[in-house]
Parts: structure tokens; sequence; C-alpha cells
């Protein structure tokens, strides 16, 4: 099977594809796209309570939690999964023609999960569901958007417009925070049909506007590398899914046989795929390219800053959801809300510093931008550990301006150097493999520091649990069996902004409880005073751990050499030698 070398030109509206002004129309398109998949991974996010008060389902429930994991996971992990494969197929097939379906998939997924018609588990399946087909049009627009923006612009601008569209890009997931907490208060389903019209402007609008620059490359299907790379990708996200939860008398599941297997599994299918993609005459990802300094080290940076800054999106709404905010006189039910406005110092700094940082990377290169703002990401991560769990807020506002400050120095410079260093015929791939290290990297924070999180929780909540319930007229024995659950369930009533204590305790032990004790028990700051403690002793290990990621990125963006542009002819002899066979 091969790729077809012309296509039927047809009808556009706007600028011809040789006017000045197309590339500005090709960067509004693409940044709507990307802007509308990535509020729409963490709009979830910060929805969960209503969506499971929706279809009135309890997600603390025992055996629930694998719908909780899946409703927050799956769009993420298809989206890494297809990424690849899809900026592939844009170089052989067209990159608008493949972007333009990715509006009608994202669309049509949309208007599914907001009409979903069934409660309990089954309508839980139905979000699982509809939230791939999701991933699947989402993975189409971030695997041709910036190849499509580096075909249009030129390389003296290409910083300033890959900044504008990484910024929405990752912008995107601190925005979906807030209106995800405002869509909440109103309608679970409005979560969902508030990308409906944007998907159908953003469909007429490329269909009728965006023209195809790129040559297409006849080439036959690389089914083999499709095919490891997809399954093991997919074998290894799942087990990281899967070993968060408790398994046997185990407070995770990283000993779970079937755990290990995708563990292992996965990563042998991965090794595969790097092996066989450089013997297939015509590959779907040319390892070759790993051999560009500035595309291996601006790919590490990214994959680690990506999990680094997951994690922190989480932790900072367990912090705010299930603690700050209670603690500070606001109920369960509005938490939601009040999170996402509470992060706007970062969303707005983070808007603010991308853009320009952009714009002068297309002058002195990335390696001062993105390097420095890891270390600034680094070090917001230090202030945030050294806060107490009940902080003064102008204190963690300015920690997470100087985080967002940080993000946006790195993210737009070091995409334009990846995009920067590879050959026209090879950037809808370069495209997704860069999709893919950002995407795999939300998916891996989930794992990496929820299980940190449970483990920092393991070691002191069990004994802070037992003491509290049981100076509270608590039977001992039943604070014993309370205590002695595995701490995941606590943790995602944190996240979920829930207070977990009736579910925990049942709601007959709680009425047979002294009147001012059952009042207490369930009161919104019972539960945050309890947790605390044992968040913040995860919290060290959590930040630690995401200061050692963001110097590690640091040092591989300190790597990547000085400006280097593919083409460029003073790096003729720099190109043949990176690329050489």
């Amino acid at each position: 099977m091969t790729a077809p070398t012309a296509a039927p030109e047809r009808r556009t509206i706007g600028f011809d594809k040789d006017h000045p002004r197309y590339k500005w129309v090709a960067l509004s398109n693409t940044t709507l796209g990307v802007l509308m998949a990535t509020i729409n991974s963490s709009i979830v996010v910060i929805s969960l309570p209503a969506i499971f008060r929706g279809i009135r389902l309890n997600p603390l429930a025992p055996g629930n939690v694998s719908y909780l994991l899946w409703t927050l996971m799956g769009f993420l992990v298809v989206t890494a999964v297809l990424v690849v494969s899809l900026g592939r197929l844009g170089d052989m097939y067209g990159r608008v023609k493949i972007y333009n379906s990715g509006f009608v998939v994202f669309t049509a997924g949309s208007v599914a999960l907001a009409l979903d018609p069934l409660h309990g588990g089954d309508g839980a399946l139905w979000l699982i569901i509809w939230r791939l087909v999701q991933g699947v049009g989402a993975a189409m627009l971030f695997a041709n958007s910036t190849a499509i923006l580096t075909d249009a612009f030129p390389v003296e601008r290409r910083g300033m417009a890959l900044g504008i569209n990484q910024v929405a890009a990752i912008a995107g997931s601190f925005i979906g925070l807030i209106v995800g907490g405002l869509l909440s208060e109103v309608d679970w389903r409005l979560i969902f049909f508030v990308s409906v019209p944007f998907g159908v402007l953003g469909t007429l609008w490329s269909y009728l506007s965006l023209h195809e620059l790129s040559e297409r490359r006849p080439a036959k299907v690389d089914w083999w590398g499709n095919s490891l790379f997809a399954i093991g990708l997919t074998a290894l996200l799942v087990a990281i899914t899967y070993g968060i939860q408790p398994y046997g008398g185990h407070t995770m599941g990283w000993t779970s046989p079937l755990v290990l297997a995708g563990l292992i599994g996965g990563t042998v299918l991965l090794a595969a795929f790097c092996v066989v993609e450089t013997k297939v005459p015509e590959p779907m990802f040319a390892m070759r390219l790993f051999r560009i300094r500035p595309f291996w080290a601006g790919n590490l940076a990214g994959l680690l800053a990506s999990v680094a800054r997951g994690g922190l999106q989480f932790i900072l709404i367990i912090w705010l959801q299930g603690i700050w905010l209670p603690l500070h006189g606001y109920a369960f039910e509005h938490t939601p809300l009040w999170a996402g406005i509470y992060l706007l110092p970062l969303t707005v700094s983070f808007l603010v510093a991308g853009p320009i940082s952009g714009a002068l990377s297309d002058r002195f290169g990335a390696r001062a931008f993105a390097t420095g703002g890891l270390v600034l990401v680094a070090l917001s991560f230090l202030g945030l550990m050294l806060l107490p769990t009940d902080f003064s807020y102008w204190a963690f506002a300015g920690l997470l301006v100087l985080n967002g400050i940080g993000s946006g120095l790195f993210s737009s410079p070091n995409t334009t150097a990846i995009m920067n260093s590879v050959p026209a015929d090879q950037r809808g791939a370069a495209s997704g493999m860069r999709g893919t290290f950002f995407n795999a990297g939300s998916s891996l924070s989930i794992g990496v520091f929820f299980s940190l999180m449970i483990a920092g929780l393991a070691a002191t909540l069990p004994q802070t649990l037992r003491t509290g319930l049981t100076s509270h007229h608590v039977p001992t024995g039943l604070a014993q069996a309370v205590a002695n659950q595995p701490p995941v369930g606590s943790l995602f009533a944190a996240f979920l902004g829930y207070n977990p204590i009736q579910t925990l305790l049942g709601p007959r032990a709680i009425a047979q409880l002294p009147a001012a004790d059952r009042t207490t028990l369930t009161g919104r700051e019972f539960f945050p005073h309890l947790i605390s403690q044992p968040f913040h002793n995860g919290l060290v290990i959590v930040f630690l751990m995401a200061i050692a990621m963001s110097l590690i990125g640091a040092t591989a963006s300190l790597l990547r050499g000085r400006k280097y542009v593919h083409g460029d002819q003073s790096q003729q002899v720099e190109q043949r030698q990176a690329l050489a066979a």
C-alpha cells in the first residue's frame, strides 16, 4: 500500500498558501486544535466529583477505582500511543488531511460523552469508551499541528509560532482546571458539550483554509513498527495504571503478575520496536534522528519536564481540594471551582513567558532559555516542598508564578529546537514522537507521583487515622480496621475533594456515635486536619523526585549544543555526521 502523490484540489477560503498571511491562518487554526485537545485532558480531572455524582456512581466504593483511573487515564494512554503513527501517516498521506480528521473524531467523541444515557458502572464504561475515541482525535491533532506550523513558517519565525502553539498546548491543561471547575458547578454534561462548537468550527475552518505544503512521500505502512510500538507502550502505561491500585495485602499493585508482565513485556516490545525500525526499509520512525543531538536532548528534557509538570498538577489539586480549601471554610462540593481559581497565577505566568521565550529563541537559540527554565521549575518545587500544609496563599501564589515562568521559558524554545533539527520530510513523525514524550510523560506522572505519595502516606497515615478516630469514640477494633485499609482510598478522596469518613466507617457505625463526635467526623475540617501531616510527608518525597527530574532535564537541555537548523549550509558537516547510517 502506497501513499498517493497528489490529491484533488479543494475549494478554500481565506489566503492562498503562498500569501504572506497564510502562516497566521495556520497558526490560529492549529492553536485552536491543540488548545481544545489539552483543555479536555484536564477538564475531566477537576470535574470528576461532578461527573460521578451525575452518573450516580461512588468512585471510592470497592471495585470502582478502576472506573476512576480509566476515566482519568484512558485519554492520555490513547493519545500517547497513537501520535507517532499518525504523524508518520501525515508525512505519507498529508498532514492537513490527518489534522482535519482529528477535529471530526474529537467532536464526535465530545457529543457522545455529553449524551451519556447510562448510570452506574455502565455510565462509567460509556464515558471511558468515548474518552478513548476523543483520545484518537486528539492524537491526530497533536501529531500534525507542529509539523503544519513548521511547514508554514520560515526558520526565523518558527520559534515565535511554535512557542504560541506550545503555550496553548500546555496552558490548555491549566485552563481546563478553571473551565471544568466553573462548568461542573452548573451541569456535568457541559464539561463535554463545551468542546462541540469549537470542534465544529475547527473542522470547517481547517478544511476550508489549510493547505498541504509538504511533499508527500510514497511509502508502505510499517505494520511491524506500528504494532510493536502501540502494543508495547499500551502494555507499559496500562501496567502503570494498575500498579497504583492495591493488590493482595499490599498497598499497591507493583508485585501483581499482570502488572509485572505489562512492565516487562511492554519494555521488551519497545526495545524490539527500536531494533525493527533500524532494519525495515521504510520505518514508521527514523531512529537515525536520535543521532541528532538537539533532537534527542530536547525530547529527553521534554519527557522529564512533562512528568514533573503532570505530577505538580495532580499534587496541587489534592493539596487544594482535599486539605487547604476545606480548612479555609470552603464546602467540599465547591472546591473544584476554587482550586482552578487559586491556580490562576500558574496559568497566567506561563501564558506570558511562553511566547516571549519562543520569539527570543529564534534569535539566540533554545539552550539558555530551556535550561534556565527547568532550573527555575526545580527551585519552585523546592519552595513548595518547604511550605507548611496550611500555607499563606501569597507565598504559594509566588511559587506558582515562578513555576509558570520557568515552564514557559522551557517549553517553547525546546519545541522549536526539536522541530528545526529534523529534515522536512520527517516533520510529521518527529512531531508525533515529541507528542508521544509529552503525553506519555503526563501518563507516567500519575503512576510515579501517586505511587510516591501512597508510599509516603503508608508510613504515617494508619497511626494518624487510628488515633484520630479513637479520640472521637470510634471503637478501637473499627478504627484499627479502617486504619489498615490501603491509603489509596484516602488519597483519591483528597484528590476528588471528598470527605471519606462516612464511607470508611459506614452509616450504622456513625449513627451510634455521640452527636458531637458524629458532627466533627463528618464535618469539613476533620479529614483535612487528619491527613495534612501524612500528606506533607508524601509531599516531600514527591517534590524531591520532581526536583531531580527537572535538574536532569536541565542537564539534557544544556547538552543540546548551539542553535541548529537542519539544512543550514553552515552546519552541513555536523548534519552529515549526525545522520550517517
